[in-house]
């Protein structure tokens, strides 16, 4: 249960990347593949960002936001793994994503 939504988090780890799913409606809802890039100037020059790709379901800019928010630990952890994130949810508020990403966190598969 997040902040009183009934919540199920799973997280797979593969050898090439991590599988996260996060669903308050009992469904996979929108696929988002989220993968390192590295910032403008070449490898090893900044900060890796991910890059957001959604395969499954709206685009729109919520949905990338929220990815990046929930997951971005997850790839960093991993080794810079990319991650597929599967995400229905009810509560997309910042205190409904925070809460979520350290149920996320608890996971610890990768």
């Amino acid at each position: 249960v997040v902040r009183g939504v009934p919540t199920d988090v799973v997280c797979t780890a593969f050898s090439n990347a991590v599988l996260v799913v996060a669903t308050q409606y009992g469904k996979m809802g929108t696929l988002v593949y989220l993968e390192p890039a590295r910032a403008a100037g070449g490898p090893g020059l900044g900060p890796t960002t991910l890059a957001s790709r959604v395969l499954l379901g709206q685009d729109e800019p919520l949905v990338h936001v929220c990815a990046k928010n929930l997951v971005t630990f997850v790839s960093q952890e991993a080794g810079n793994k990319p991650v597929l994130l599967a995400m229905a949810l009810k509560d997309k508020t910042m205190e409904g994503i925070q809460a979520l990403r350290e149920v996320i966190r608890s996971c610890q598969v990768w």
